[in-house]
């Protein structure tokens, strides 16, 4: 039973027709979220990592410096600096990051990724890469089609800045 599609039908139903094939495709994508999210939550879950921390893990782990300013970091990831603050708390009491002083900016702080964080986020992209990434649940031509979808819609929302 699709549950969506039998959204889609009621929504025809009670003479929303306009908006049907939209409440179906927002509804899909929210619930496509839900359970790629739960996959990638599955396979961070032994590395004790959120996929919001895994980012910050491979924002760092990506720098040339392994080093970035909070607020550089919130902006590269596009969330709130408070969520960043939040991902970091719980990295650095991992010992998987440490806030160091900005060597130039006396009011900045960077996050630098240690070793154990490198080689965290090094396993945990093993294992992402291997059980969700490789393996999104589509072909190769349906995930490209996807991928240009949804640029699109990031695109026409402002995502790319």
């Amino acid at each position: 039973m699709d549950t969506i599609g039998l959204a889609r039908a009621k929504w025809e139903q009670h003479g929303w027709g306009g908006a049907a094939e939209g409440m179906a495709a927002v509804t899909s994508v929210m619930r496509a979220q839900q359970i790629l999210q739960a996959r990638v939550e599955e396979v961070m879950r032994p590395f004790d990592l959120s996929f919001a921390r895994y980012e910050v893990l491979m924002l760092l782990h990506f720098s040339s410096r392994g080093s970035m300013p909070v607020k550089k970091a919130a902006q590269r990831l596009q969330v709130h600096p408070t969520s960043i603050t939040n991902s970091v708390d719980r990295l650095e009491t991992a010992g998987l990051v440490r806030r160091v002083p900005h060597p130039t900016d006396g009011r900045a702080t960077l996050i630098e990724i240690t070793d154990l964080g490198r080689e965290t986020a090094l396993k945990a992209t093993e294992a992402v890469n291997r059980d969700v990434f490789s393996q999104p649940g589509l072909s190769g031509r349906r995930v490209s089609t996807l991928v240009n979808v949804l640029e699109d819609l990031r695109r026409s929302a402002g995502d790319f800045g």
